[in-house]
């Protein structure tokens, strides 16, 4: 199946150079010119990762990427001039799973690209492997090198979470939306003592992930030797 990749940006030339780019990779490629336009695609269209800029006309990208991750599962790329930290924080506050600044390499998007489709694929799978670390969806138990670790339940959820998109960063509001549910009433501080604990139960037993603490911003994890 060919991959459908979705451009929303309201300059021509960027529309033209990303075509270019990604139909020579072999990708299928839909384009919008404005958020709302690129509301419409997603609704008739299949669509598995969409590109996005944050300053457009009718729905700008923050607004655009924030409706996408309430309606549908697919990685979204902020790929835009803004590239101030606050301009970063408001992208991974509004959802997205990466950020390019420009201009930019068309090497480094493309990889960027392939990197966010093989975390989307992760994220379906039942099993979850890192090296030598496999944790299990269905029995909500984390082997490592054979050896089967039980952990609570809300920690196991949390770090499968963060295992299925490697190197994205959450927010420790999404982690309370998506681990505790929206009505939660307690607060982001549950996470930091969740966090504390994985990174305790594993400091000893394995070396194939960190999770690392994103300042001013969340946690995200990542493999080691990836």
């Amino acid at each position: 199946m060919r991959i459908h990749l979705l451009i929303a940006d309201d300059d021509p030339h960027i529309r033209e150079l990303l075509r270019f780019i990604f139909k020579k990779e072999g990708y299928v490629v839909f384009e919008a010119e404005d958020g709302g336009q690129a509301s419409r695609i997603m609704e008739n269209e299949l669509i598995h990762l969409a590109v996005v800029d944050v300053m457009m006309p009718a729905k700008d990208g923050l607004e655009l990427c924030r409706e996408i991750r309430e309606h549908y599962d697919i990685p979204v790329m902020m790929l835009t001039a803004k590239g101030e930290i606050e301009d970063k924080e408001k992208g991974f506050h509004s959802g997205t799973d990466d950020y390019l600044v420009k201009p930019f390499e068309p090497k480094e998007l493309l990889f960027r690209v392939r990197a966010l489709l093989r975390r989307y694929q992760m994220v379906s799978s039942e099993e979850i492997r890192l090296n030598d670390t496999l944790i299990d969806r269905k029995s909500y138990e984390v082997k490592i090198g054979g050896e089967s670790i039980v952990i609570p339940l809300k920690e196991f959820e949390l770090l499968a979470q963060l295992a299925a998109n490697p190197g994205r960063i959450f927010t420790r509001e999404q982690l309370i939306r998506l681990i505790w549910g929206a009505d939660y009433e307690g607060g982001s501080r549950t996470i930091d003592v969740h966090i504390k604990r994985l990174r305790e139960r594993f400091a000893d037993r394995s070396d194939d992930f960190v999770i690392t603490t994103i300042r001013g911003l969340g946690y995200k994890l990542e493999v080691r030797g990836s």
